[in-house]
């Protein structure tokens, strides 16, 4: 049993109103799999870089559990690159440049060794990718957690809804809810979007925190106030992370576990954003996260 992971490895160059890094190793699944590495060991790894990419990243992939058999170097051509700003309330972004380098005719192998994934994490990519990868596998995992964006909801929706298919779990934010489904109501757009294929959604709020839809079952968990958010990149990976983390440690995919999971998720969502790029979830401990996650778990004690 394992959990497979799928999205990019990549380089960032990130300016917020706290600083500005010029090249950061970032990449959807980079989050993903270090964040889900906390609570579960046997990670699988897809996906690609160049011949730019460091070398000793990979090993503190490695270090943590995560299985890179799956990521392709590709010797000729550089890794993905993308540069972003962000605005003073650092809920919006502008993008200043996506290279997209070995992205751009990227497919993922699945190793061999990878065919007995129980959980497949789909991270931000463009919709075929991620099918391509499901298709692949000699047997249909038990649960498949899904991440997308207003890019791919906007310039693949044909491709999208035949990926939402195949998908039990899909983790997008409020914007992308509300672009997806056409509706303004998160409530109306959780019922359009359960009916596109996933079982469960989840709609990240930021600071807000998340909501997570089951049949007529809503569960709320709410964001931990930090005094300081450097850099908000990733936090969406890092979240999908720890919510696929603790459900494949925990084997149970039940609505009730899934609301542990979100919560374990948020925990892990909140590092994040405490540094810039993944440099927070390297310096992680497990004491630092059990304390994070005991704070979780204060929001919402009524001591009833």
């Amino acid at each position: 049993m394992s959990l497979l992971v799928l999205g990019s490895v990549a380089f960032d160059a990130i300016e917020t109103p706290f600083g500005k890094k010029d090249k950061i190793v970032g990449g959807a699944a980079s989050y993903i799999s270090l964040s889900a590495s906390f609570f579960y060991n046997k990670i699988n790894l897809v996906s690609v870089v160049g011949y730019d990419f460091p070398g000793n990243f990979i090993k503190q992939l490695n270090n943590r559990g995560v299985d890179t058999r799956g990521l392709q170097i590709v010797k000729n051509e550089k890794s993905f690159f993308w540069s972003g700003k962000y605005h003073n309330d650092m809920n919006s972004r502008d993008t200043l440049v996506t290279e997209l380098n070995v992205l751009e005719n990227f497919d993922p192998i699945v190793p061999e060794e990878y065919q007995n994934c129980k959980y497949v994490v789909l991270g931000n990519l463009h919709p075929v990718v991620q099918s391509i990868l499901l298709k692949r596998l000699e047997k249909r995992p038990e649960l498949v957690i899904m991440d997308t964006m207003n890019f791919w909801i906007e310039s693949a929706k044909k491709e999208l809804r035949n990926t939402l298919e195949m998908t039990d779990v899909l983790i997008i934010n409020d914007e992308e809810a509300r672009q997806l489904s056409g509706e303004y109501s998160l409530l109306k757009a959780s019922r359009i979007i359960r009916n596109m294929g996933p079982r469960y959604l989840v709609i990240k709020k930021g600071e807000h925190g998340a909501l997570l839809f089951y049949n007529n079952e809503i569960f709320y968990c709410p964001a931990l106030p930090l005094e300081e958010v450097f850099d908000p990149t990733g936090a969406g990976d890092t979240f999908a992370g720890g919510f696929a983390g603790f459900i494949a440690k925990s084997d149970d995919t039940s609505f009730d576990n899934m609301k542990k999971a979100v919560v374990y998720g948020s925990a892990m969502a909140s590092f994040c954003v405490e540094k810039f790029g993944t440099e927070k979830l390297l310096e992680l401990n497990d004491i630092d996260v059990n304390e994070r996650l005991n704070m979780f778990l204060k929001l919402s004690d009524m001591g009833f």
